[in-house]
């Protein structure tokens, strides 16, 4: 019965010890996601600048461009994969690996090559796990992701876009990423970044409004030649931005439910090891009375 006690009181203190441990990451993850949303929301008005400018070169001029024509046939497509660096995040980067995984599936059922860019440590780690391969891979600084990180590899992904299939190109590129929706809900993303899909910032004339002439200077092309390396690299930088966001969301999520559960394991260990202890008097004092009855019986 001691021993029994001993147990309890072990587990007791080992739960406790957790706690305090899930309890410490549960506040930094709190304090870090404040600033993480805050530079999601101070980057939104630069996104959404350099989408209406690119909006109007791709609607109001007449040029095929390399970077907004669909080609002909798409031989090999590029998907770009944003992890987490780090763990105990929940279902943070297994889905974001699945939702990767279902995006492959459907690409290599139309027939198209794939190859992998991983972001993050738990993406390469899932990847050399199982001896897959993965053109370029980036580590570090997905907690607090750096412009200068979404630059390199933004000029990464448009190098390859230009360069022929052929040559080891890629005719289109996707990114999936888990973007940030509330405190609870962080949902996997899909996007297709190349070639541009100019889904925002068209301008809608109002009923007594007249759309604006545009007149590019220098020609439409050599705008989108400065123009969309840009807004690539503003997709990848959100892209980044709103996974360390749900990156520490999902943290803390997942460290405030491991600190209620561990303070369920202590509450049933202490009512068992009072169970035990209630046990181990009751037979102390029954040995007592036994030895006493016996005593009396003697004399």
């Amino acid at each position: 019965m001691g021993a029994q006690l001993r147990v309890y009181r072990q587990k007791i203190k080992s739960a406790q010890t957790t706690k305090k441990i899930t309890r410490a990451m549960e506040l930094i993850s709190a304090s870090r996601i404040q600033k993480a949303l805050g530079r999601v929301q101070a980057s939104g008005p630069y996104a959404r600048a350099v989408t209406r400018a690119v909006s109007a070169v791709a609607t109001f001029s007449n040029i095929d461009h390399l970077l907004t024509t669909e080609p002909e046939k798409v031989e090999r497509a590029a998907v770009v994969i944003f992890s987490s660096d780090r763990g105990l995040a929940g279902a943070f980067n297994t889905n974001v690996l699945r939702e990767a995984e279902e995006l492959s599936t459907l690409l290599r059922s139309q027939g198209k090559e794939i190859v992998y860019y991983l972001v993050g440590r738990k993406a390469v780690g899932y990847f050399a796990f199982r001896r897959r391969e993965a053109v370029q891979e980036w580590i570090g600084g997905t907690d607090s992701p750096a412009f200068e990180l979404a630059k390199e590899i933004g000029e990464t992904l448009v190098a390859k876009f230009i360069q022929p299939a052929s040559e080891g190109g890629v005719d289109e590129i996707h990114v999936v990423y888990n973007r940030f929706v509330n405190m609870l809900t962080q949902t996997p993303e899909v996007v297709r970044l190349l070639p541009l899909e100019v889904v925002e910032g068209v301008e809608v004339p109002e009923d007594d409004d007249i759309l604006p002439l545009y007149e590019f200077e220098p020609e439409a092309g050599d705008v989108l030649d400065a123009l969309l390396p840009v807004y690539i690299e503003s997709r990848i930088f959100n892209a980044l931005l709103q996974s360390a966001a749900s990156k520490h969301a999902a943290t803390q999520r997942a460290m405030k439910s491991a600190s209620d559960n561990a303070d369920k394991l202590i509450t049933d260990y202490t009512r068992l090891a009072n169970n035990a202890r209630q046990s181990e008097i009751t037979q102390q004092i029954s040995e007592i009375v036994g030895g006493a009855d016996a005593l009396s019986v003697k004399s």
